[in-house]
């Protein structure tokens, strides 16, 4: 049996992969939410999050329906997405969709989408570029989501002083 060893690109490669990372009409076929190039911000800032976590062997938490959407378009555009993951994670990222539990091993329990969100931040805060802000937290409201996911800015706050009190 031969088995696959995979090359886990550095944060640099993986932010340098999902900047070129094309997004064909095909993503956005299901994500009608507009401005798109916001919806796009946000898909680009939650694959940076996934490096981060992959990284770390995490599963974190989709904060945004209409960046999830983007995402699932992606996901079916099958070639670009697997050759992305490649090139960015150097593995696939798979989707596990809330209640599969399939993510969480075959006997344990679905994990609170709540740590799942918060270790989203915690991801963000990992990726983030100097000054840059991060829009999934309140996309679905600014793009008019009829019933909006999200993590209200009390709770982000929360998360990030929590990051500073341990890290200093």
């Amino acid at each position: 049996m031969l088995l696959q060893r995979f090359r886990r690109p550095g944060l640099d490669e993986m932010n340098r992969a999902v900047d070129s990372l094309v997004l064909s009409e095909a993503v956005f076929k299901t994500c009608p939410w507009q401005p798109r190039d916001l919806v796009e911000t946000g898909l680009r800032q939650w694959l940076r999050c996934c490096g981060a976590a992959l990284r770390d062997s995490q599963v974190i938490g989709m904060p945004s329906h209409s960046v999830d959407e983007a995402w699932h378009g992606l996901i079916l555009c099958t070639q670009r997405y697997e050759r992305f993951c490649r090139d960015a994670y150097g593995q696939f990222l798979h989707h596990f969709p809330d209640g599969d539990g399939f993510g969480a091993g075959k006997n344990a329990d679905p994990e609170p989408v709540a740590e799942q969100l918060r270790r989203t931040v915690v991801a963000w805060s990992m990726v983030a570029r100097p000054g840059e802000q991060c829009v999934l937290w309140n996309m679905d409201t600014v793009v008019g989501v009829d019933r909006p996911w999200g993590i209200p800015e009390t709770r982000v706050a929360e998360i990030e002083q929590a990051l500073r009190d341990t890290a200093g």
